[in-house]
Parts: structure tokens; C-alpha cells; sequence
């Protein structure tokens, strides 16, 4: 959801109302699709306009219409910066204004990834047009892409009913994985921990962005076996969290060492290629809410493979 595209455009409560309305029909299209509309957990405080703010036009909805836009805006979401890929310190532009830390940065930031990401837009606002450009400067770098945005429910679900479908089973992330990352090892037990768990499709979400990372830093060496200077970002961004990661800690981290003591068994797994041999994997990828994990081979080197061994709930819970 779009945040900056609300720009004080709204003087009174009645073309907000019809605007909310929009974006309601937009978010209702993308759940028959199987998408969600993530949004910021600070856009119940926008400004409308120049006496009005979000809060207060809330209370001229109907109850039907208010109780949805709150339960969206306060308690389910889902919310973007629980999935954030960029961090405080990227730089991220749109037509001259920094836009770091905003749901176009957010987006921008992860189709210059790798990722589908699209935008949803107020309407009116200055933002019914697309694709909306955004530029990424990265070591005095600049580098450009588009982000498609969509204001109305009609042409999005044209749109949808050609697009590929979404991952609605863990038995859909499987099949997406192997064939997606070729720079990853997936054991053939790698995703049975997920039998019998409920599907969830926001960890479902975040489990195919910690494989398509790991992906490309594996991708991220030169003919020495060097790191590039990609992987080095990926590094700092993902393996060590000094880089963003909205206040959180690293996407990416080695179990404790109480950990390693505690779960010893748990975080060995058989080595998919070397018969009667193990691997020790506590190096993981994380997922917050729930707490599911990928664990993998570490060091990541150029010539060797890169196992995944297991994909599933957190195995160190206590």
C-alpha cells in the first residue's frame, strides 16, 4: 500500500470515504487472487489533508466499512515492514525525493532483487499512473527500475487472472524452490518438516525470499572464488544486520552456542551426498511470525555446494 500516495490530498471526510472504498475493493481482488495487500503499521496516523487525518475520517465510515479498514490497519495486515527487505541506509529515490523507508523504497528495493513486488495507489492522487520509477544509489551507483502500480480494482484483476498463481500449499514452496534455485542444494528431506503444519502463506512468503538470498549470494563469486562486491552487500544487508533490517537482527545468524549444546542432535542432518556422513547446519535463515527456520551448510564458498537441509518450524525453541 502505497503511503505516499496519500499527499494531503483530501479536504473532506466524503472523498476520502470514496477513496478508502477503492482501495478496499483493490484488497478484496487480491484475496480472491490468493495475493495480500501489505500495508504500514503507521498509515492509521496519515494526514489527508490540512484538517483532516486518517483517524478521524475512519469515524465517518459505516460500522461494516470501519471495522474492516481498523482490523486491516491495526491487528491482521499484513504488515510490509514484518517482511522489510531494505534498510535505513539504503538510498532510494523517486523523481528527486529520498523514499527509504517508505512502501515504494520497500518495493523498489525488492524488484531490484529479484522479486515480484507491486505497488497499490490512493485514487485521486499523484500517483494513478504506472510504472512508477524508482532509482537505487549503491556506491555512487546509480541504478534504475519500475515498480507497477495499480488505483483500480478492474484492470488489476485482469491482470491477475494472467499472472502465475501463488505458493497456497507447502507442497506449492517445494515444487517453486527446486525449481527456481539452481544454486541450491535442496536435500530431499529438506521440506518435510512442513507436513502437517498449517499453511501459512506470510511464512510462506518470507521462506521463498530467505532461498532466493542464498540463491544469489551463492551466485556472488568471481573466477577466483572471490566474493563480489553484490555479495558483499548481500552480506552486510542479510549476515550481519549492520545495514537495516528495521531493528531487527540478521536475516541470516549462527544458532548460540547454548544452542549448539542444547539441540547437538537436532542440528546435524545426513549428508545428502556422502553416504554414512553428517552435516552440522546451525546456521539458519529466520522467519519471525511464526518462527520457522531454513537451515544450511557454512561457510557458503564458491566451490563447494550449498546445502539446504531443512525448512520448517524453529528447531532451538525452548
Amino acid at each position: 500500500m502505497n503511503d505516499q500516495s496519500l499527499h494531503g490530498q483530501f479536504h473532506e471526510a466524503a472523498s476520502f470515504r470514496e477513496a478508502v472504498g477503492a482501495v478496499m475493493r483493490i484488497k478484496a481482488t487480491l484475496q480472491r487472487f490468493g495475493r495480500s495487500l501489505h500495508c504500514h503499521r503507521n498509515l492509521l496516523h496519515a494526514q489527508l489533508g490540512p484538517e483532516l487525518n486518517l483517524q478521524s475520517a475512519v469515524q465517518t465510515l459505516s460500522m461494516e466499512e470501519r471495522s474492516a479498514l481498523m482490523q486491516w490497519l491495526t491487528r491482521h495486515g499484513p504488515f510490509w515492514e514484518d517482511l522489510r527487505m531494505h534498510g535505513a541506509d539504503d538510498y532510494l529515490e523517486y523523481q528527486g525525493e529520498i523514499v527509504t523507508d517508505t512502501a515504494i523504497g520497500e518495493a523498489a528495493f525488492a524488484v531490484l532483487n529479484g522479486l515480484a513486488r507491486h505497488l497499490v495507489s490512493f485514487t485521486p492522487s499523484n500517483f494513478c499512473f504506472s510504472p512508477v520509477p524508482v532509482e537505487c544509489v549503491a556506491d555512487s551507483v546509480r541504478s534504475t527500475t519500475q515498480v507497477e502500480n495499480h488505483w483500480d480494482a478492474g484492470p488489476l484483476e485482469g491482470f491477475l487472472r494472467g499472472a502465475p498463481p501463488p505458493i497456497s500449499s507447502w507442497s506449492d514452496l517445494e515444487a517453486v524452490s527446486r525449481a527456481r534455485f539452481n544454486s541450491l542444494t535442496l536435500c530431499d528431506r529438506a521440506f518435510e518438516p512442513l507436513v502437517g503444519h498449517p499453511f501459512v502463506q506470510s511464512a510462506a512468503t518470507r521462506l521463498v525470499v530467505v532461498l532466493e538470498i542464498l540463491d544469489r549470494f551463492h551466485q556472488c563469486f568471481d573466477a577466483e572464488g572471490k566474493r563480489t562486491s553484490e555479495g558483499d552487500e548481500i552480506y552486510q544487508q542479510f549476515f550481519t544486520g549492520k545495514k537495516g533490517g528495521g531493528g531487527r537482527g540478521a536475516m541470516f545468524s549462527d544458532s548460540s552456542g547454548s544452542e549448539k549444546a542444547e539441540f547437538a542432535a537436532e542440528l546435524k542432518f545426513p549428508h545428502p551426498e556422502s553416504a554414512g556422513e553428517s552435516l552440522v547446519c546451525p546456521w539458519h535463515g529466520k522467519v519471525q511470525t511464526p518462527p520457522y527456520r531454513v537451515h544450511f551448510s557454512y561457510p557458503i564458498r564458491a566451490e563447494q555446494s550449498l546445502y539446504v537441509v531443512y525448512v520448517g518450524p524453529k528447531i532451538t525453541r525452548r
